[in-house]
């Protein structure tokens, strides 16, 4: 595997490096040593799937805040998806900035994002499946949500949005979220 760094710190593409032959090839998308040595969790407690079936579809902004923040390995198993991930870390010289990565089951690269990251991503393709794998459980209490279009955040999406949730079109801004940790996610809390 390969981990390329982003322009913030502790996101990672992680990349498999596919041993071919003429059956196919086999490639490693997981090792507890590997992401260990490069500061990561060596270990998830959740696996979660999305499957969406329109391309435009848009789910995010969402993270955990404390106690149960949680860092996330996502990747596209089926379409291509856009997916962003925020800093909102308390002190972090890149708080508030963002970085965007195409994950495509093709390429089959994923996306490691840190606690302390919104995510979100939309989907480049009709009939699009992400795997998520998650360092913490879900617990529906600590979720937050963030506007996913905030001009003040200045995400230039791939593609326009044309399928989206009710409760993630109408998460605030930053400017009337405030303390990032407060702002609730979903009342039900099994919507991502």
């Amino acid at each position: 595997m390969i981990f390329e760094p982003t322009a913030l710190p502790g996101v990672f593409v992680i990349v498999p490096r596919p041993h071919s032959d003429e059956r196919g090839f086999f490639a490693r998308t997981w090792d507890a040593d590997l992401f260990a040595q490069h500061g990561l969790p060596d270990r998830f407690v959740q696996s979660n799937v999305s499957y969406n079936r329109r391309a435009g579809t848009m789910r995010g902004m969402h993270w955990q805040a404390a106690p149960a923040e949680e860092g996330k390995l996502v990747r596209a198993t089926a379409g291509a998806v856009w997916d962003v991930c925020v800093d909102l870390r308390p002190g972090s010289p890149t708080r508030l900035q963002h970085v965007g990565v195409r994950l495509d089951a093709e390429l089959r690269n994923a996306l490691y994002i840190p606690e302390g990251f919104a995510h979100g991503f939309l989907t480049l393709a009709d009939d699009t499946e992400v795997f998520y794998e998650m360092s913490e459980v879900y617990v529906p209490d600590t979720a937050r949500g963030l506007r996913w279009d905030d001009p003040a955040l200045g995400i230039e999406w791939s593609a326009p949005v044309t399928v989206i949730s009710e409760r993630d079109a109408t998460y605030p801004d930053l400017e009337a979220a405030g303390d990032l940790g407060v702002t609730p996610a979903t009342p039900s809390g099994v919507s991502r």
